[in-house]
């Protein structure tokens, strides 16, 4: 075997480069995914044997060499000549230890990088998909990768079994390959013909899930160079191919599965569970049950349970099945890819947002902050619609400088939710391609339409309510002629300010305005304040000069009315009214007086009213009524 090793490692390389040839070759001519991450994994297959066919021609030097040291030391009688270092003696071992020791990790280190970076570049890709052109026929490129097939498998079959029977390790990575990339061949057709009829998600759901798997190998790589580092040396021991790689063994040979599996179960039960009926059975019966199950698991696309928010159309090879849609329920239909079910949330209330591009994690208008200023972007992106402005339109083109008028019209940012609800779910999945798209660009046209034709200021102040009525009837209008079969339930005006880069000089601006408008009332409300107080003092002094003159006239008539009395009385009764009017006098002069009443006359006793202030004793001696003469 050791004199066929170098053909077949020379097999393997001709075999990886035309594969990797071709693959590379068919993932630029379809619009397939799935054939760039295979085209990969045929480009690392490619690399994995051309230097594992360096190495093999190593080895079969060092054995021939050994050959030829042990023929001459039999023949010549002087061994003086073999007496030497073992880099004098054995040049070729020698090389081939420099390069395990040197090469092998460095090649190992560049196939760390390029599996990293493929997965980094293919897996952006995948997440992200774009629309591709293809450039050929996909049935003719699903051919071509069967060919590749047919073309690896008997070869990577033959030099997997050379390894493991005869201990050929150098034989293993490229033989791994080639049956990975067999295997992987015959995935890339599924999936040219799954894009050729229409089905392309399959094509994502195969390609994410190889990027994973050239992930895993990159990962897989990057520890076996980490404890390559603590692996102990014995001289003389062919140690494990370093870029060899388990999980591609695995993936191209998954019968090797039950042989670990068994050793395993062996070595834990102790005894031979691997010679058992059940176990038996199981390897052989296991092609058969995984066929079952997956019979099953085919058969099981004929179910079909429509959630209760949702309708559902059903298409059978690409066509129409009536023109009523499958109601929330239970419903059967012929399995898949024969008939296909396509599901739409009719009773749902659904939002597209016009004006801005949202934020993957908003939930609406300010759905992270509380506060909205004008002077920052709340969104991802934000569009300026242009609005009119009657003040400028209603101005002169020139100003009195000569110069040219500002045009009339303005810019505004705003954000117009549309929130609508399907009502005739075959119209909007069959009159269109992409009704959601069309519907969201006559929402955008119709409030483009209607900004140019109402004011800038009262759009951003009191028009707002009456401007969402007019876009949802406007909205609900087009659609109806575009037949969408949608009600337009609500649309929004919500954010709407000056384009952020101006803002702040528009605040500035409606900031003075508003500061003149300020000191304008203010100075009327202070004008009308003086006013009103001068009207009411003035009035004051008016009340008061006539109270006043009516009181002296009231006074004077009231005087020469109590004289005329006084004259009456007097004419009336001489005698009396003169003593009755002394009297009066008397009693008003003697009003604040202290009085003393002495009780019988020339009587010592005295009774004193007042008995706060003592009476001097002389008031109180010699007290007599007067005699009368």
């Amino acid at each position: 075997m050791e004199r066929n090793l170098k053909p077949t490692g020379l097999v393997n390389l001709l075999i990886a480069l035309a594969a990797a040839g071709i693959g590379g070759y068919i993932a630029r001519q379809t619009a397939s995914y799935t054939d760039e991450v295979v085209g990969v994994f045929l480009g690392l297959g490619f690399l994995a044997a051309v230097f594992s066919y360096f190495q093999m021609r190593m080895e079969v030097r060092e054995k021939l060499e050994k050959l030829e040291l042990d023929e001459l030391a039999k023949s010549a009688r002087n061994t003086t000549l073999f007496e030497g270092t073992d880099a004098e003696a054995f040049p070729a071992r020698r090389a081939r230890e420099q390069f395990e020791k040197w090469l092998v990790p460095a090649f190992c280190i560049i196939l760390l990088a390029l599996q990293a970076g493929a997965a980094y570049w293919l897996g952006k890709q995948v997440l992200n998909p774009e629309a591709r052109e293809v450039r050929a026929s996909l049935p003719m490129m699903a051919a071509f990768f069967g060919f590749l097939f047919f073309l690896q498998f008997l070869p990577g079959r033959y030099s997997v079994n050379v390894a493991k029977l005869e201990g050929q390790r150098l034989l293993q990575p490229a033989g791994s390959y080639l049956l990975l990339g067999a295997y992987l061949s015959l995935l890339a057709a599924a999936g040219n013909i799954a894009i050729y009829f229409g089905h392309s998600k399959i094509d994502l759901f195969v390609s994410r899930a190889l990027c994973v798997i050239l992930a895993l190998a990159a990962v897989e790589n990057l520890f076996t160079l980490i404890l390559e580092l603590y692996r102990p040396r014995v001289r003389g021991q062919a140690a494990r191919v370093l870029y060899e790689s388990r999980l591609v063994g695995l993936l191209g040979q998954p019968e090797s599965v039950f042989t670990t599996a068994a050793h395993a179960l062996d070595y834990q039960f102790g005894f031979k569970v691997s010679e058992t009926w059940f176990y038996q059975f199981l390897q052989k019966a296991f092609v058969w049950l995984l066929l079952i199950q997956v019979g099953m698991l085919w058969l099981s696309t004929s179910f079909v349970f429509i959630e209760p928010e949702e309708q559902a159309l059903l298409e059978r090879c690409g066509k129409p099945v009536g023109d009523t849609a499958l109601n929330p329920g239970f419903h059967l239909k012929l399995p898949w890819p024969i008939d296909s079910v396509y599901r739409f949330q009719t009773h749902r209330v659904q939002t597209f947002t016009v004006g801005v591009v949202t934020k993957d994690d908003d939930h609406g208008a300010g759905a992270a902050e509380n506060t909205i200023v004008w002077t920052k972007s709340h969104y991802k992106e934000e569009f300026n619609l242009p609005v009119a402005n009657k003040e400028a339109d209603s101005a002169s083109n020139t100003n009195a400088a000569g110069e040219k008028a500002a045009p009339p019209a303005n810019l505004v940012t705003a954000s117009v939710p549309v929130q609508y609800q399907i009502r005739d779910i075959v119209a909007w999945a069959r009159n269109h391609a992409n009704p959601n798209e069309l519907l969201e660009r006559i929402a955008t046209r119709e409030v483009v339409r209607h900004l140019v034709s109402v004011d800038f200021f009262d759009f951003m102040s009191v028009g707002r309510q009456k401007a969402a009525e007019s876009l949802r009837a406007n909205i609900q209008k087009a659609a109806d002629a575009e037949a969408l079969g949608v009600n337009i339930l609500f649309v929004g005006l919500q954010d709407v300010h000056p384009p952020v880069t101006v803002a702040e000089a528009f605040e500035a601006v409606i900031g003075a305005e508003q500061t003149r408008e300020a000191k304008i009332l203010t100075a009327r409300g202070d004008s009308a304040k003086t006013t009103a107080l001068a009207t009411a003092e003035a009035q004051k002094v008016l009340d008061e000069a006539k109270s006043f003159s009516a009181r002296r006239v009231a006074e004077a008539e009231a005087v020469g009315g109590q004289f005329q009395n006084k004259l009456d009385a007097f004419a009336a009764a001489p005698t009396v009214y003169p003593q009755r009017v002394w009297l009066q006098t008397f009693a008003k002069s003697a009003a604040k007086s202290r009085k003393f009443i002495i009780g019988t006359p020339n009587a010592s006793e005295t009774m004193q009213l007042n008995l706060e202030d003592k009476v001097r004793a002389d008031l109180l001696e010699d007290l007599a009524i007067p005699q009368k003469k």
